[in-house]
């Protein structure tokens, strides 16, 4: 089984809906914090990935919501990697509540690129700490 990073996050009001859950488009922004702090876990951070001509941009997103998440819920996200290739890199990840309940299951679809947007290779040292969490 591969490793599993957790981010923990507190739901606050202004995510919310009148009906008092996580509008939809900010599961993303909940997203991009877990996988921004998972780098930092492993070493570079993304804005020294950024300072060395790499960037991450997301070329698709999958989100299957399967329970509102609600203002002051205390979420725990669930980041591991689902491919590691050349200029690939897709990431899945899982929204729990403080009960465990699942709130959301997703995987982002990355490439590796220089800041002009040109592909280039991943760095193989980040290559290399992202395969203990590979789980295809």
């Amino acid at each position: 089984m591969a490793e599993l990073f957790r981010y923990t996050h507190r739901v606050t009001y202004a995510e919310c809906t009148v009906g008092d859950h996580i509008y939809h488009s900010r599961y993303l922004d909940l997203l991009e914090a877990a996988r921004g702090e998972f780098l930092r876990s492993l070493g570079p951070t993304v804005l020294e990935l950024q300072e060395r001509d790499r960037i991450f941009p997301v070329i698709e997103a999958r989100l299957r919501y399967k329970f509102p998440a609600r203002y002051d819920d205390l979420l725990t996200i669930e980041v591991w990697v689902t491919l590691v290739e050349r200029v690939r890199l897709n990431f899945g990840h899982r929204i729990l509540n403080q009960e465990g309940k699942l709130i959301l299951e997703a995987e982002t679809f990355h490439a590796c690129t220089s800041r002009d947007e040109k592909p280039k290779r991943l760095p193989e040292d980040l290559a290399l700490k992202l395969k203990p969490y590979l789980n295809t």
